[in-house]
């Protein structure tokens, strides 16, 4: 499903990825970790086309995203469900309206945004919570949220981008087992992480990347560096 092809991505003369051969395949739940400035946000950016690489090919299905064209970046986000380390949520609104603003920044009518807000604070359990703002949940919750969000479109992919790193371990294990109950329903998983004892849990495909490239890929991993 996901292929990165001898893919290289340079800063100047900074090197933050080399020779970058990975496959993923749909419905996978795949850890990518290492060290701080090990490349995982350089790939991240790569895959939401927020960069393009500096050599070599990204495809997702049979779409070849390395150059993708400005107009085409849309379409491509609609596919993969972003999910952040700091919520990104806006405080001024409540948690069915951070959902039901980013439909309608898409584009979406009224009536569908009615009818799936709920159904998708169902999903990760804060359906009873609709009119809350995000400073009354706990950052767990507000975690929620922003999978809630992430799953608007009904992405195929799910990129969640240390997505604990602000949780304590209660939170952070909630969170997992969402992901993990999004990866049982179809969706691809992505899960960069620094976290060692959640990577080593999951007992899932995990791959780790060392100065920008990959030293390490083990269908059932762990967390080496």
């Amino acid at each position: 499903m996901i292929k990165f092809k001898n893919v290289s991505k340079a800063y100047d003369s900074q090197v933050a990825l080399s020779g970058i051969n990975i496959h993923i395949a749909e419905q996978e739940f795949v850890s990518i970790v290492g060290k701080s400035g090990a490349g995982k946000t350089t790939l991240a950016k790569l895959l939401i086309a927020e960069e393009k690489p500096s050599s070599g090919n990204i495809t997702i299905s049979d779409w070849d995203i390395s150059d993708i064209g400005h107009l085409e970046i849309p379409y491509l986000r609609r596919q993969i469900g972003v999910i952040f380390q700091d919520f990104k949520l806006l405080p001024k609104k409540t948690i069915f309206e951070n959902i039901a603003f980013a439909m309608e920044v898409c584009g979406e009518k009224q009536k569908r945004i009615k009818d799936l807000v709920p159904q998708l604070l169902k999903v990760v359990g804060l359906g009873d919570k609709w009119s809350r703002y995000p400073q009354q949940l706990s950052g767990g919750e507000q975690q929620k949220v922003s999978i809630a969000r992430a799953l608007i479109h009904h992405p195929k992919i799910i990129l969640a981008d240390e997505p604990t790193g602000n949780l304590d371990s209660i939170n952070a294990h909630e969170i997992i087992d969402l992901l993990l109950k999004i990866n049982e329903l179809g969706a691809t998983v992505i899960l960069v992480s620094h976290n060692r004892e959640i990577v080593n849990t999951l007992k899932k495909r995990v791959i780790t990347l060392d100065q920008g490239i990959v030293v390490s890929d083990q269908a059932v991993g762990k967390y080496i560096i």
